[in-house]
């Protein structure tokens, strides 16, 4: 469903240590908003619910929540670093139109609310 790099698994890790909680775990989800009418969130969590599905990749557990599954099918998470910053760079094959911060995006049959959380 997700890929997620080695090196973003890498950072990740490394931010999940800093956080000195063994119990979270990386959420990723989709809620209406954004200039393009969707957003992505990605944080840590140490809830699970009902409606997730929870994933390993490359040792990291993952909970995609069901309302936001088939907006992430396919989708790729990646760290890239620069001499200047570095972040996490996100290539999702369903958005048929993204903003231009990167954070927003629109499918081919939805466009979420774009009106709801301006980038």
């Amino acid at each position: 469903m997700i890929t997620i790099t080695e090196l973003a698994v890498e950072k990740i890790n490394e931010m999940l240590t800093e956080e000195n909680n063994p119990d979270l775990f990386l959420r990723v989800g989709v809620k209406e908003g954004g200039c393009s009418g969707f957003s992505y969130g990605m944080g840590f969590d140490d809830e699970q619910y009902e409606n997730d599905t929870i994933l390993e990749v490359h040792g990291l557990k993952v909970a995609v929540d069901e309302d936001s599954a088939k907006y992430l099918r396919g989708l790729i998470i990646d760290y890239k670093e620069s001499a200047m910053s570095g972040g996490f760079t996100i290539e999702n094959p369903n958005a048929t139109a993204t903003c231009g911060c990167g954070s927003s995006f629109r499918t081919a049959t939805e466009a979420g609310n774009p009106a709801a959380d301006p980038c």
